[in-house]
């Protein structure tokens, strides 16, 4: 079969919105170059999208236009390295996940160990959020929820009422165990952080992890949450103000 044809064939069988580089054929087309160029023909004649250099994807078409590929596609090899999990979207991705936005953002946030320089990729900018927990396909979840937490501030369309409640709506929905991860993860999160969890926890009638994040707690540090005291009953208890 002719390269073309080859990776017409493979384009073929990729789902829509799936994004792809050239490293996607040259398991069985040794010709890096060719591949490029094929690709880049096929971008012309409009058969595929290009994403950014080297980056494509197979648009899905409806009556109003042709659908960008997700959020998680633009960004997947810097989520995963060879099948290991290296960092995961937060931030506004999670916010609208978590349903505490409706609104979508051009700007996708990841979590990693390491991170990187901000970059751009078609119309999004791509920033970097420092997580000193380590990143699994489990826990990603529940690291998303305490990044909403710790920048529950920066939610988009939304007010620290509104977000409170559905925080405390998630927070009843996790397992004990589930529960028990999320203080522990907590510890690597800022104190301001661990001290509106507790608050939260209280809210949500989850007590028996109230002396796990109390004891890491400067007891005569306040932690700035304007209006908070008015919404969550104990968060004078944890020094919110």
């Amino acid at each position: 079969m002719k390269t073309t044809d080859y990776i017409a064939v493979t384009i073929d069988r990729f789902p829509k919105g799936y994004v792809f580089t050239y490293a996607d054929f040259t398991a069985a087309v040794n010709k890096k170059e060719a591949v490029i160029k094929a690709l880049n023909r096929m971008v012309v004649s409009g058969k595929i999208a290009k994403l950014a250099k080297g980056k494509y994807y197979k648009p899905e078409s409806t009556p109003f236009g042709d659908l960008e590929p997700s959020q998680y596609q633009v960004v997947k090899d810097l989520l995963e390295d060879d099948g290991k999990v290296i960092g995961y979207l937060t931030g506004y991705s999670a916010y609208n996940q978590l349903g505490l936005t409706t609104q979508i953002s051009n700007t996708i946030q990841i979590g990693r160990n390491d991170i990187r320089p901000s970059l751009n990729r078609d119309r999004y900018s791509i920033k970097f959020v420092k997580q000193k927990n380590a990143i699994t396909k489990e826990n990603i979840p529940l690291l998303q929820l305490l990044d909403t937490i710790r920048y529950i501030k920066k939610i988009p369309d939304s007010n620290l009422e509104k977000a409170c409640l559905r925080l405390v709506s998630l927070l009843k929905e996790l397992s004990e165990k589930e529960l028990a991860t999320v203080v522990r993860l907590a510890q690597k999160y800022p104190p301001a952080t661990r001290a509106l969890l507790g608050a939260l926890l209280d809210e949500a009638e989850v007590t028996q992890f109230k002396e796990i994040l109390l004891k890491n707690l400067n007891p005569i540090t306040n932690y700035k949450l304007s209006g908070a005291r008015a919404i969550l009953k104990t968060a004078e208890n944890w020094n919110l103000v």
